[in-house]
């Protein structure tokens, strides 16, 4: 393995998916404030929770990552800087950004606090890549759709910590570039407001002619990566990701249980058997 040190992060939406990750196993969880966050509707927390939890965090050796993840209007810029003030003073990990304009302001504005590119941000090649690097950005979560050939190509020439999901829901789109909730209800997904149009019913015509009536037509199946670690971590790979900000806290549990059991046994050389 190319790395002694994996780190697993995991999502939570309130604070038992919290707890109960850190106790599973996670190494940094990742949460939203009630602004700002690619999840709206999510039972996101108030900036006085995430300071305790950051500081229940901390107590036991867990970074905790916020996201600021939906793309910022102009009007909205001192309360986000207000904001991310507020988290950073009480030692936020890091930060996680969409918006590239904030990106560029961030990486100047906190300078010890870790910026993170978000998955909607599409990266997915080298210059991508280089140029956020550049601009300050210490990871970058790549898009789902990136190859694991080309992120081992991209790593051997620059040094930036790369964060991959490894389990979870998947958008129908390419990874940031889905406009199907804003179009069809306008509720936009770059602004944390998705209304999982894909995950509903349709039918599905050939001209006059029906093919298939009221079915799944553009729900993905969920990621499940567990039996492909050692290539993910061969790769260059930094952190592991589960998806689940929206999802119950026993799902959370479960899941971060089953990779901490895997990481584990994969990073000692020891085989695993998922039952």
């Amino acid at each position: 393995m190319k790395q002694s040190k994996i780190e697993l992060l995991a999502p939570a939406g309130n604070r038992e998916a919290f707890v109960g990750a850190i106790n599973a196993g996670a190494d940094a969880i990742y949460l939203s404030g009630k602004s700002f966050g690619a999840r709206k509707y999510a039972n996101n927390f108030t900036k006085e929770e995430i300071v305790d939890l950051i500081r229940y965090a901390h107590l036991r050796n867990v970074r905790v990552y916020v996201t600021v993840n939906t793309l910022i209007f102009e009007d909205e810029l001192d309360d986000l800087f207000d904001y991310c003030d507020y988290l950073v003073l009480n030692n936020v990990d890091a930060l996680i950004v969409q918006d590239l304009g904030v990106i560029d302001a961030f990486c100047k504005r906190y300078p010890d606090t870790e910026i993170h590119a978000s998955t909607q941000m599409n990266t997915y090649n080298e210059l991508q890549l280089r140029f956020l690097s550049d601009l300050g950005v210490k990871r970058v979560i790549l898009a789902r759709e990136t190859p694991l050939n080309d992120i081992e190509e991209m790593l051997k020439k620059i040094d930036i910590d790369v964060e991959v999901f490894v389990h979870g829901a998947l958008c129908v789109s390419y990874s940031g570039n889905c406009l199907f909730s804003s179009l069809r209800g306008g509720r936009s997904g770059n602004r944390g407001e998705c209304a999982q149009p894909c995950r509903l019913k349709y039918s599905l015509f050939k001209g006059d002619i029906l093919v298939e009536s009221e079915s799944y037509l553009l729900s993905t199946k969920d990621l499940m990566t567990i039996h492909e670690l050692d290539k993910i971590i061969s790769s260059g790979v930094k952190s592991l990701k589960i998806e689940g900000r929206m999802r119950k806290p026993e799902y959370v549990i479960a899941t971060v249980r089953a990779y901490r059991e895997a990481l584990d046994n994969v990073l000692s050389g020891t085989p695993f058997d998922l039952q």
